[in-house]
């Protein structure tokens, strides 16, 4: 049963078509992660992505998106989540201080196909102990979150490993949003819950290709959409943070397409 769901399983072929793209997204992370130094405005990070794209004839995933909870078309080319902003930020005028905690999530279409990722850190390198806590965590659920998409295996079984580090790690989990399909659109089904039962949910069956997503709030799981319409703010004005890979499932385990490095 998928509910209705329009699931698509990609053929070998078809997964070996994705990697560019993943390659591309890790590449254009790398980049505006090395350049978001103190100093450095969200504007010129996002006209470095921009120019990436241009030179890599890509295509953004975001600069024409409007799905329904947004206010109108981004209009721009990345995220830029700083500090009580976790998802969907949009990069305005500000320069970045040492000790922001800036999450940057990006999606592009290369040749047809589309990846999706997004990474957290501390500008300027000094995390205090809850920062390094809460990214941490992050990380972690990633990491296990991937570790638990297994051909055979069932799609509550990635929300249930994530959910599992982050209550472990006594922070509560908000699910409005989550991980996600991906293929030839950013977002398609299945929806990937940041929490939920083990041996649920959509069978987890080689070709299938999603975003994994944990995002966490210090202080609550109550989200609020910022005047600009579309960033969201933890509800207590607490840090946040928002890790995410594009992950195949292959027979012999998942395959990472946006790792970095």
């Amino acid at each position: 049963m998928n509910n209705g769901c329009m699931i698509d399983l990609r053929t070998p072929g078809e997964l070996d078509a994705m990697r560019p793209a993943g390659r591309f997204v890790a590449s254009v992370l790398e980049a505006t992660r090395a350049a978001s130094v103190p100093g450095a405005n969200l504007l010129e990070i996002d006209a470095l992505a921009h120019r990436m794209i241009t030179a890599a004839r890509a295509e953004s995933c975001y600069i024409d998106y409007h799905p329904s909870f947004g206010a109108s078309p981004f209009g721009k080319v990345i995220c830029t989540s700083v500090n009580d902003a976790v998802l969907h930020g949009l990069p305005h005028d500000y320069r970045l201080a040492k000790g922001d905690l800036l999450s940057l999530d990006f999606a592009a279409k290369v040749d047809g196909w589309v990846s999706d990722s997004a990474v957290s850190f501390v500008v300027g390198g000094d995390e205090s102990p809850q920062d390094h806590a809460l990214i941490a965590t992050v990380e972690e659920a990633l990491a296990r979150g991937i570790a638990a998409a297994q051909p055979g295996g069932r799609l509550g079984d990635i929300s249930a490993a994530i959910g599992e580090v982050a209550h472990a790690a006594g922070y509560s989990v908000n699910l409005q949003f989550g991980g996600h399909g991906v293929g030839t659109e950013m977002h398609g089904d299945p929806h990937v819950p940041n929490d939920g039962r083990a041996g649920r949910g959509f069978p987890l069956r080689p070709g299938l290709v999603i975003a994994i997503e944990p995002w966490l709030m210090v202080g609550t799981d109550e989200i609020y959409t910022d005047d600009d319409g579309w960033t969201l703010r933890s509800a207590d004005g607490s840090r946040t943070a928002h890790v995410e890979h594009t992950v195949a499932i292959t027979p012999d385990g998942p395959l990472v397409l946006t790792a970095r490095g």
